[in-house]
């Protein structure tokens, strides 16, 4: 099963082989608000961020990083008790520090005649409602079908209170789980992928493809292992846009 997650997606612990999530963009990560796809943790300060490393990096007995296993002692054969080691505050700083300083490529598309077309349809469609410039992200998390939204939440956090209709999975039947999934932000999407929390579709093309909705639809990402065929149902934004407006908004999306 694990043989049948493509690069870019991974089963990561907590998560599970059956819905695993696509790896993120750690570049900019300092602007966006919710870590992990289904908004886990929030994301107020750098402290946010070193707890949520030395959170992944103890939430499983069977973690190894490199051979590294971050146990204090054989706890089969201490005579005393053992606890699980995590890195120093000074070194969760220090790679905090490191995550933030990170920079996107250069991005080899121009802003063109066609990227400005696809500007005025993203404004037109409605797309900065959920992806305002100029992080392209509204930094809010949305619930996913089958989840009532608690009312302490809309005081707690920044909701969208608007299900965009993707695969509940990883946010309903994992540990990984708070019912919600955050809005991305677009910003560097040229070089990103997979896409999907799930990483289903490989390129932006795949996923402005509307025959993706059908059942015979074959994924160009993320699969599963005994699906030969997978709808990949949801955001159904922009997908009944003519041919050369799907083109020019692909266009002005990997300008960004």
């Amino acid at each position: 099963m694990h043989e049948t997650i493509p690069p870019g997606v991974l089963a990561r612990q907590r998560a599970s082989i059956l819905y695993p999530p696509a790896i993120p963009d750690l570049i900019a990560v300092k602007d966006i608000r919710y870590l992990d796809r289904s908004g886990l943790i929030r994301h107020r300060d750098i402290g946010d961020l070193m707890r949520y490393a030395a959170l992944n990096q103890g939430a499983d007995m069977l973690a190894s990083f490199g051979g590294f296993v971050p146990l204090g002692k054989d706890y089969r054969h201490a005579p005393d008790p053992v606890t699980q080691e995590r890195y120093s505050d000074e070194q969760l700083y220090a790679l905090a520090l490191y995550v933030y300083s990170l920079k996107p490529p250069p991005n080899p598309n121009g802003f063109d005649a066609t990227a400005g077309s696809g500007q005025r349809v993203f404004q037109r469609q409605g797309c900065a409602i959920c992806h305002p410039p100029p992080l392209y992200t509204d930094n809010k998390l949305t619930p996913v079908i089958g989840f009532k939204v608690p009312e302490e939440h809309l005081m707690r956090f920044d909701i969208f209170p608007l299900p965009v209709g993707t695969d509940p999975g990883l946010t309903l039947f994992t540990r990984r789980g708070t019912g919600y999934y955050k809005v991305p932000s677009l910003r560097g999407v040229w070089y990103r992928g997979p896409f999907e929390h799930n990483g289903s579709v490989a390129t932006l093309e795949d996923w402005f493809d509307a025959s993706r909705l059908k059942d015979d639809y074959v994924p160009t990402g993320f699969r599963g292992q005994f699906a030969k065929t997978r709808a990949i149902k949801g955001h159904e934004y922009g997908l009944n846009l003519a041919p050369q407006d799907k083109r020019a908004l692909i266009a002005f999306l990997k300008t960004l």
